[in-house]
């Protein structure tokens, strides 16, 4: 399923792309508490919201290639990565549907692929496996829902700019929902497979 292997090349903690993902997990909350300001009687800070998504963008695609760049991969970088994917997945989720721009399915679809991935890596650690590599799949659906929040965020407006980015924004949405649960539908798939090829199984 993965695109490549990627063995862990060092056991140090305070590299580059460590902190790049360190600082994507600081962003998180940050983040937040901009989008949700409005609805607790607080200024409209959906730009600021936009520019920490836009910098956590960044820092995500930064980390991976100088990581592998630099041969910097680590067995921690390879927790924070996906980890801070999830993070602002779940928190934009949070935020978007609390001020009602998502709709409730969407956010609950999202959820439930959460909760089948949660399930998968409970059983792998059962029978003494990792958790799954992030695979190409899996990305791509991480970046297509990346896309489509801040523009949908873009959209909780009037005018053309607000409608144009409605049109984008739920085409990424689209897109990434149906990749995010294809590849889940393959982490099951592999799961199934690793279990079945464990003798502890039997």
């Amino acid at each position: 399923m993965e695109v490549q292997e990627t063995r862990v090349q060092t056991d140090r903690v305070l590299t580059i792309p460590n902190i790049l993902s360190m600082a994507r997990l600081v962003g998180v909350p940050v983040f937040l508490w901009l989008i949700l300001r409005p609805e607790f009687g607080g200024p409209k800070s959906d730009g600021w919201a936009l520019l920490v998504l836009m910098l956590s963008g960044i820092s995500d695609y930064l980390d991976g290639k100088l990581a592998r760049r630099w041969n910097q991969i680590s067995g921690l970088g390879r927790l924070l990565d996906p980890a801070a994917d999830r993070l602002y997945i779940l928190s934009t989720l949070v935020g978007l549907t609390w001020r009602e721009i998502l709709p409730i399915w969407l956010t609950a679809a999202l959820l439930a692929r959460e909760l089948v991935l949660l399930v998968m890596v409970g059983i792998l650690r059962r029978h003494g496996y990792p958790p799954p590599q992030v695979n190409f799949l899996g990305k791509a659906a991480t970046f297509n829902l990346m896309y489509a929040f801040p523009l949908l965020l873009l959209s909780d407006g009037s005018g053309w700019l607000p409608s144009l980015a409605a049109i984008f924004g739920w085409a990424f949405a689209g897109w990434g929902t149906t990749l995010y649960w294809w590849a889940g539908v393959l982490y099951v798939v592999q799961v199934r497979r690793l279990v079945r090829a464990d003798p502890m199984a039997d």
